[in-house]
């Protein structure tokens, strides 16, 4: 089910009513059916796969608790095999068979193995990625294993954050889940705010630069330097607008059962170096690789050396993890690369990073906008010729001329979702709202409802995340 359909619309408030009319004891069938339901009305027959994640995790977390030392190891070690093992399976099969087969024709040889007709199920490396956090949080004695079968489930079902996240830990989501809430006029108008403003940037602005992007880099040896520039900057905030959107709803549907989510963004492009976008961008995922790659393989308590190969393991498949393509490879890899330089060249010449000059401030921020602009070149493009078309049209084709007509809205809409961003810079777009008086509360709330109704983008097109 999309966010951004009559569906859930529909779907949400019916969910809402009954959670606060049901006894706490009821509450949790509640949720597992509607997620259920939920992930079902886009492929029903996947959620056997998700059945077979909660189930292998919550008795692997439960036996993990009661064995010790290398047998404890062992049931771990399984259980992340299975997970990794099925996220292979349906995501990167056919990313290694295809590259297999590149490689035994230059050795004049045939491949004997056959490429399989798999679609990869929605969200995957989501549920994955949350379900083995549980698991490694057992082990390591940070989480006691949850007995309850459907409180476990709905931890990695949990219709809010199941297809896009942001990934949580089960300290703190499966906690919230089996507490009892009651009705609050407070969560309510929160979650109204953030699922207005997440629509607000989903469809009015995200929706509204994706027909030019997709122009762009469907035929960017066409396009002059000026559409690709303008296409490369769109992208940017694209999938900024598009996957923040997302998060907000999934923060505001979740408040609105007085469950809290992670945020999982910290307005990114108004970061001064690669080191802080990684703070600021997919929160949940960064810390996961932080917390279950990064740190596990030294981190920086190492020799500089074994520092930047960690780096550069963790950014190399934080970039796998979105896609089973060499360009997401290289656009992972190239964050890593500019992380290390960036923190070579501050010890290098003993820069202050930490100092506050506005002038010097936002040059940092335009060179790291630049920098991130750049790289995702190579995460929106299909493939590295496509890339390379882009960047060769960027250089070398200097009509200015815009073969790619841009609707003048979008301007309007861009720099509107620019001023917010930092308006809201190191705040809480939901608490500056709630402080402000009631008549200019309701002023936004109705542009922002005009906003949707009449600005949506001509196309209702699904989020971008949903694709990992």
């Amino acid at each position: 089910m999309l966010f951004n359909s009559l569906h859930f619309l529909i779907f949400l408030p019916i969910v809402i009513v009954l959670y606060y009319l049901l006894p706490q004891r009821f509450r949790w069938m509640l949720i597992f059916v509607a997620s259920c339901y939920f992930y079902m009305a886009l492929v029903p027959y996947y959620i056997l796969i998700l059945f077979f994640i909660i189930l292998l995790d919550y008795f692997s977390a439960i036996l993990i608790e009661k064995q010790q030392g290398y047998r404890k190891k062992v049931i771990l070690v399984i259980s992340l095999c299975s997970n990794i093992g099925l996220l292979v399976f349906f995501k990167y099969f056919n990313f290694v068979n295809e590259n297999v087969t590149w490689l035994l024709d230059h050795l004049e040889r045939e491949n004997p193995i056959a490429y399989l007709d798999i679609i990869l199920p929605i969200g995957l490396s989501f549920h994955t990625f949350q379900s083995m956090a549980y698991t490694i949080e057992v082990y390591r004695g940070n989480q006691k294993a949850e007995k309850h079968l459907g409180h476990f489930a709905n931890y990695v079902l949990f219709f809010p954050q199941m297809v896009a996240g942001p990934i949580e830990r089960y300290q703190r989501l499966g906690e919230q889940l089996k507490k009892h809430h009651v009705l609050l006029y407070g969560n309510f108008a929160k979650g109204f705010r953030l699922i207005l403003f997440g629509f607000f940037a989903k469809m009015v602005i995200a929706d509204n630069l994706a027909p030019f992007v997709n122009s762009v880099y469907a035929n960017p040896a066409e396009c002059g330097s000026l559409s690709i520039a303008k296409g490369i900057v769109f992208f940017s905030f694209q999938i900024y607008a598009d996957f923040y959107g997302y998060s907000l709803i999934a923060m505001g549907a979740a408040k609105l059962m007085g469950i809290d989510l992670m945020e999982n963004f910290k307005t990114p492009y108004l970061s001064k170096n690669i080191a802080e976008f990684w703070q600021r961008w997919h929160i949940s995922l960064s810390t996961w690789f932080r917390d279950y790659l990064y740190i596990p393989l030294g981190g920086n308590k190492v020799k500089v050396a074994r520092w930047v190969i960690n780096i550069m393991i963790v950014f190399i498949i934080s970039g796998l993890w979105h896609g089973p393509r060499w360009t997401f490879i290289i656009w992972g890899a190239l964050h890593g690369l500019f992380y290390i330089i960036e923190r070579g060249a501050n010890k290098l010449m003993n820069l202050q990073t930490n100092k506050t000059n506005p002038v010097y401030d936002a040059i940092r921020i335009i060179k790291t906008f630049l920098i991130v602009s750049i790289a995702w070149v190579f995460f929106r493009a299909e493939s590295f010729e496509k890339a390379r078309l882009v960047f060769q049209s960027l250089l070398s084709n200097y009509d200015v001329s815009d073969k790619v007509k841009t609707d003048p809205k979008i301007w309007v809409l861009l720099l509107v979702f620019i001023l917010t961003d930092i308006l809201f810079f190191n705040k809480k777009l939901e608490e500056w709202m709630a402080a402000k008086p009631l008549a200019l509360r309701w002023s936004i709330y109705s542009t922002f409802i005009f906003g949707v109704l009449a600005l949506a983008g001509a196309e209702n097109i699904p989020f971008i995340y949903f694709q990992f």
